[in-house]
């Protein structure tokens, strides 16, 4: 589920859609949140569809930490990557604003944390463009990352929340553990997919 104060806009003919605040969203909200009506695609599920299917299922999915690729059933699907982005997912599985994201400013992400495949293109023009995204940017990029989180975590109490009632009591659990004990800070790097190949646990994409 995406944050209240978004909308969907369209921007252009290579981009398509992407997601806009409406409001202030101040840095420590939470921006988006894996609820109960996500659409949830097992690895075996995904080798059952035609491979059209396949590439629709790509474009509007992210591979969560079991290998499942997860669809949002409203328009968080359309959150663009950044290389500078504002919003990132946690290892606490929802996605929070790492600075203030200002009234018609569009919400962005980071797809390296989403278990990539293969390598992705990207069509940015801006100087802090990687050029294109590689499944290996997970296990490159996470401390710095995890550095990032940590700062928004920080003002995670001071902020509204109002997606907070549709995180799981487990997870919430786990956030006042950290809160508790900056030593229990969960990393980002609990997403990272790792499946088993003759035994052998290897990581997404390999």
């Amino acid at each position: 589920m995406i944050h209240p104060a978004t909308e969907l806009r369209f921007i252009n003919p290579l981009v398509g859609y992407g997601v806009f605040a409406t409001s202030l969203i101040p840095a420590g909200s939470i921006t988006y949140v894996k609820d109960s009506l996500e659409v949830e695609v097992s690895p075996e599920a995904y080798q059952t569809h035609p491979p059209a299917m396949q590439a629709v299922i790509e474009k509007y999915s992210y591979i969560d930490e079991r290998g499942y690729r997860i669809i949002s059933w409203d328009f968080a699907k359309y959150i663009n990557h950044c290389c500078n982005c504002n919003s990132m997912s946690t290892g606490y599985g929802f996605e929070i604003a790492i600075r203030d994201i200002y009234p018609g400013e569009e919400i962005t992400d980071e797809y390296g944390i989403f278990n990539l495949t293969e390598p992705m293109l990207l069509s940015c023009n801006r100087g802090a463009c990687r050029q294109v995204l590689q499944p290996e940017d997970f296990d490159h990029y996470f401390p710095i990352w995890d550095e990032k989180l940590k700062a928004a975590l920080a003002h995670f109490r001071q902020v509204p929340q109002p997606l907070l009632p549709f995180v799981d009591e487990l997870t919430l659990q786990a956030l006042e553990a950290y809160f508790n004990d900056p030593a229990l800070y969960r990393s980002v790097y609990a997403l990272r997919y790792q499946k088993q190949v003759n035994g052998v646990m290897v990581q997404s994409g390999s």
